[in-house]
């Protein structure tokens, strides 16, 4: 069954691993509107939300940019980042002030490595997320462009 929200760093990994990652963070922070990165582009960060709400989008030929889901406190934007060719899959922007976590993605690419369970708790994590990402986009692009809506019966 799909979770009904995305899962967290602080719930998807032991606290070690958890703590070790937030060492390399750095403090950020998007004035609403702003885009924090484009589909397409080099995806070569990733955050977590501290405060404030990130919308993600898609592009979609001749119906625009809808947005597929927001995020908030604890979630994790961007996942683009753990695979190759690192190239973002939405986009996505800040709809109101937001305070993140960046993290620069090689480095934590490199360090899951050199600690195989670090990698795999780390994918592993990024895995749900993407599934449930995937859950949400999909069901939001239904009911949008279906004739009958029917993307929530699904």
């Amino acid at each position: 069954m799909l979770a009904t929200s995305t899962p967290r760093l602080s719930e998807a990994l032991p606290a070690e691993q958890t703590h070790r990652l937030m060492r390399l963070a750095r403090d950020v922070s998007f004035a609403p509107g702003t885009r924090v990165f484009e589909e397409g582009g080099r995806a070569d960060h990733f955050w977590i939300v501290r405060t404030g709400t990130v919308a993600l989008d898609l592009r979609v030929p001749g119906r625009g940019s809808p947005v597929i889901d927001t995020l908030g406190h604890g979630e994790l934007v961007g996942w683009s980042w753990l695979f190759p060719p690192y190239v973002w899959q939405l986009g996505a922007e800040a709809v109101s002030a937001v305070e993140a976590y960046e993290l620069d993605a090689s480095t934590v690419r490199l360090m899951c490595q050199s600690d195989p369970a670090l990698g795999t708790a780390v994918g592993q994590w990024v895995g749900r997320v993407l599934s449930r990402r995937l859950h949400t986009a999909r069901t939001r692009l239904l009911d949008l462009y279906s004739p009958d809506g029917s993307g929530a019966s699904r």
